[in-house]
């Protein structure tokens, strides 16, 4: 890990006590409970340099049409969460690779994480001090499984290492649990029927080719701050292979805030979008419509607003509704494709996502979970 010192003269040292937690309780707390109601509470740039889609094996000594043993998938970004924290830095993934004649595993699959943590002063957001690294290696077997707590035998296993500074201690704190990433072939696919009440009106969406990404026990190591407490997931997330969209009836999210247990159930969708001119010009986007709690949250839609104007049930599905606590917006694409294929060679990706009565918890977990699916996420 970077052992560069945290501080300069030019960033005083209560600027950093402040941003780590360490004023007064009741000001601690406030931070902790605050509802939050701004637009880009996750903005940002990321890359993707997809080198397994374009750098071929040309030694012969791997399967055919393997990717060139040098080929990895880079995703580069730096990402605002909540406002007050960045993420920054690299996440890296090398491909399984074989042997042409006998099949042997000559490369193991894994994820490699090399992000710097940095908080901001939330009076003066320009202001921002370093505070330590999300870093690791996440091995991934022959069946698409994501073993968040195994390591390597060349990488150490994936962790929150926060920095001490001043008063405030470091931690270093593990990532845990199993993610069944999306198939590596479209084999054993099965229809699934997500269901929701819509503007007071109970529809169902079936879904033909449904892939499930499942969170078995996932833990998501605490920090950057303290306020952000380590948390267990479980639950999916289905793809459609039809219409690329993504869809969950419940992911939950379990943690302890200031000595009380709290579970928060995230539903709704990430609607896939080509630009028209796609084909020419590389345009996509995800749009999010993710509730939370929406089961303890009263709608203030009513259903003549949702289906007004002969509006289906399906489109109704993906109904953006600001009135209960939700994670809104776009993740925008600019594809370069791969020579005679569909599958994007590079992806520059803006983020501009949208709170709406959440807490700083629920955007930061949120965010770790989905830089935990980066692979499946980004796929084609």
């Amino acid at each position: 890990m970077n052992s560069k010192p945290l501080l300069t003269l030019a960033v005083p040292l209560s600027l950093v006590l402040g941003l780590l937690g360490v004023f007064p309780a009741a000001v601690a707390l406030a931070g902790e409970t605050e509802l939050v109601t701004e637009e880009g509470v996750i903005a940002g740039e990321m890359t993707i340099d997809f080198q397994t889609r374009v750098l071929r094996d040309a030694t012969g000594k791997l399967a055919e049409g393997s990717p060139a043993q040098s080929a990895k998938d880079i995703y580069t970004f730096t990402l605002d969460v909540a406002k007050t924290t960045e993420f920054a830095g690299t996440i890296t993934r090398l491909p399984r690779l074989f042997s042409r004649v006998l099949g042997r595993e000559m490369q193991a699959a894994e994820l490699y994480y090399d992000v710097t943590l940095s908080v901001r002063n939330p009076a003066n957001l320009a202001q921002k001090v370093r505070v330590g690294k999300w870093v690791g290696t996440v091995p991934i077997d022959e069946k698409g499984v994501y073993n968040l707590a195994g390591g390597s035998e060349k990488g150490s296993p994936l962790r929150m290492a926060i920095e001490t500074v001043g008063k405030a201690e470091g931690f270093t704190e593990n990532f845990a649990g199993r993610l069944a990433g999306k198939a590596p072939e479209k084999k054993g696919l099965v229809p699934y029927t997500f269901t929701r009440v819509i503007g007071g009106k109970k529809i169902n969406l079936q879904i033909q080719n449904s892939d499930p990404m499942r969170f078995d026990n996932i833990v998501l190591a605490a920090g950057p701050a303290k306020i952000y407490p380590r948390t267990t997931v479980n639950g999916r997330l289905d793809y459609d292979y039809e219409t690329g969209n993504w869809l969950t009836d419940g992911i939950r999210f379990r943690y302890s805030l200031e000595g009380t247990d709290v579970e928060d159930v995230m539903t709704g969708s990430i609607k896939w979008v080509e630009d028209p001119n796609r084909d020419q010009n590389g345009k996509g986007r995800y749009e999010f419509n993710l509730r939370f709690n929406e089961d303890k949250h009263q709608s203030a839609t009513s259903e003549s607003d949702v289906f007004g104007g002969g509006t289906s049930d399906e489109e109704a599905f993906f109904f953006v509704d600001n009135s209960v606590p939700s994670l809104t917006g776009t993740v925008e694409y600019v594809d370069t494709m791969v020579s005679g294929s569909e599958a994007p060679a590079s992806s520059k990706i803006t983020y501009k996502l949208n709170a709406n009565k959440l807490t700083k918890q629920q955007i930061v977990n949120f965010f770790k979970l989905w830089m935990i699916c980066i692979g499946p996420t980004n796929d084609e």
